[in-house]
């Protein structure tokens, strides 16, 4: 047998182990993505992850986070993945990249673009040669950066992931798998370790493996390893085991401590620090109905949402050591936190009032609403206007047809907040009002279905609204590019505008302070506030919903923070902000069950 080459990382099937350079090799992975925690804290989670005796990091690659319109990229700042990569190699850590083009990891359209919806009829993760034109323009503009980082040539990169969990996917289509293969094989050559990652269920094993690709299996921690990896066995004979792998209105809690030890070859855990979905970021599951995920993706994994370590880092590291020494030192410990306390905030402008700002290029005019899709608005928010028919002077309906509203729409008449519509809930609402009263809806993407739907997630109002069953019709439509009038300093640059104080309904709030000296992280509270998004110097800091639960703060990256000068708080409010609206500033986040389904 010819000696293998200087570098190389490969699978012996005759020993059923993985081999590198040569020699038997075991590793134990965990999760860390880089989209979910801010490039001044990547060196700190990175370390506490190699003290913890990890050898290998899990990085997802969103595609969507890179690529915000067609042939637009963005690898500066927090999305620069290979500064990333150079990181993880420059602490001692192995990666296993996967890159996707489909990632799930509860994140906006499970990372793929959805400036691909604007093809109406693109079926996505499939030989659609529209799908297939969009991957591969991305996957040339991706996997060039990566091949230098392959371990074959110098880098610590050991495997990399194809698709993910595509036998969870209804199309099943093997002409789409041996495209990627092929194109994955052109971009990093032949002797890149490639695999894919499915459930265990013998139909997911069967759609989403290819011949020449590893197959590994995922699983929860309430699974039967032996069962798991048995389905494993059945789809890859011989080889090393490999194991790769919470919503609003979900209970908050914690679970038990495991660890997997495969001592064959590899012991993975999904996520070792979980971090937050900034902004627009996070994903949806459909189970029987429509499931957000929440701002915080702690996971409830060793290293929390803030990068502390936890009882369950210290049980992990305890563990490993009784199989591998450790690194020498001690643990980085749990970043400083700060409670700033009360501040107090003022209505800056109700959401309609400012509408000159939001939506600069004014509105577009249609007979019926459009989707998100088909004005080219990718996240947030987009304002429906129309004009009531008739004199309505007994309570009339207004309703949308099911599902049509997507993913919920803040209803105002004659200014006058009315109630929230909501998709796969509450679809009608009765109103009064004159022929020509401004009928305005206000509605909200809360993130784009990552796993459990065979069908594309479009957003906004996908029906006509009617009014005792007669459709409403002269809609004008304005996308709303709040993230841009944010960042460029509005409102706190702007002249206060008089509005409506009390009234409720979506509207603007400010307020400033400042950090003693020094920004430390911190967690910010909403007592009595509703629903909404939250800016702190112009960083989206993600959405509140303290009334659906269980997440009650936000984690504030001290990274956000300004010292020394005032930090400006933006806070949009959907629904309703308490008479004397303020924010609290905690050192601890706070999280509870679900304290009502009814609003």
């Amino acid at each position: 047998q010819a000696s293998p080459p200087s570098r190389s990382f490969q699978l012996d099937y005759a020993q059923d182990c993985f081999r590198k350079d040569g020699a038997p090799f075991r590793y134990i992975s965990g999760s860390i993505h880089y989209a979910r925690v801010p490039r001044p804290a990547w060196r700190d989670r990175l370390l506490k992850m190699y003290m913890s005796g990890l050898s290998a990091v899990q990085v997802y690659v969103p595609w969507n986070y890179h690529e915000p319109l067609p042939g637009v990229y963005d690898f500066a700042g927090d999305r620069d993945v290979e500064a990333f990569l150079d990181l993880t190699a420059e602490l001692g850590l192995l990666v296993i990249l996967r890159p996707g083009p489909y990632i799930c990891a509860e994140w906006e359209m499970g990372g793929l673009p959805a400036w691909l919806l604007w093809k109406a009829d693109i079926v996505l993760r499939s030989s659609d040669p529209a799908y297939l034109a969009a991957v591969d323009s991305w996957l040339h503009v991706l996997l060039p950066k990566i091949k230098p980082r392959l371990y074959q040539y110098g880098g610590n990169i050991i495997s990399v992931q194809v698709e993910n969990e595509y036998g969870s996917y209804y199309a099943c289509d093997y002409d789409y798998l041996r495209h990627l293969l092929g194109s994955f094989r052109a971009l990093l050559g032949d002797e890149v370790l490639l695999f894919t990652t499915d459930g265990t269920q013998a139909e997911e094993l069967r759609c989403g493996t290819l011949e020449e690709l590893y197959a590994t299996v995922d699983f929860g921690p309430d699974s039967n390893v032996t069962e798991a990896f048995g389905a494993q066995r059945r789809a890859e004979p011989r080889g090393p085991l490999g194991d790769a792998g919470w919503g609003w209105g979900a209970a908050g809690g914690s679970g038990s401590v495991r660890v997997l030890t495969a001592l064959s070859g590899v012991s993975r855990r999904y996520m070792f620090h979980g971090g937050t979905n900034f902004a627009y970021w996070s994903g949806a599951d459909l189970k029987d109905q429509y499931k957000p995920v929440t701002t915080s993706y702690d996971y409830d994994a060793p290293l929390s949402e803030a990068g502390d370590p936890t009882e369950k880092l210290f049980a992990i590291r305890t563990v490993i050591s009784k199989f591998q020494p450790l690194p020498v030192g001690p643990m980085p410990p749990a970043t400083p936190k700060y409670a700033y306390g009360r501040v107090a905030l003022r209505k800056y402008a109700d959401l309609l009032d400012v509408l000159d700002v939001l939506s600069p290029s004014g509105p577009l005019r249609s007979p019926f609403p459009l989707s998100f899709e088909a004005i080219k608005q990718v996240h947030g928010f987009v304002l429906y206007r129309t004009q009531l028919p008739r004199d309505v002077p007994d309570p009339a309906m207004l309703s949308a047809p099911p599902h049509s509203v997507c993913d919920r729409g803040y209803v105002m008449l004659q200014k006058e907040y009315q109630g929230t519509l909501e998709r796969d809930g509450q679809t009608a609402l009765r109103v009064t009002g004159r022929a020509g009263d401004a009928l305005d809806v206000l509605l909200e993407n809360m993130g784009r279905i990552s796993f459990g739907a065979n069908f594309s997630d479009f957003k906004g109002l996908l029906g006509n609204l009617s009014l005792d069953s007669s459709p409403l019709s002269n809609w004008l439509i304005y996308p709303l590019a709040i993230d841009a009038a944010v960042q460029q300093g509005w409102p706190h640059a702007a002249v206060p505008q008089s509005s409506g104080r009390g009234r409720a309904g979506p509207a603007f709030y400010t307020g400033t302070f400042e950090t003693p000296g020094i920004a430390w992280d911190t967690f910010v509270k909403f007592p009595g506030w509703s629903k909404g998004q939250l800016w702190i110097n112009g960083f989206n800091l993600g959405r509140y919903w303290p009334r659906r639960g269980p997440q009650q703060t936000l984690f504030v990256p001290g990274s956000v923070l300004r010292a020394g000068c005032p930090n400006n708080i933006t806070v949009l409010e959907l629904e309703g902000a308490p008479p004397n609206p303020f924010l609290l500033f905690l050192d601890q986040p706070l999280f509870n069950t679900t304290l009502s389904r009814s609003t």
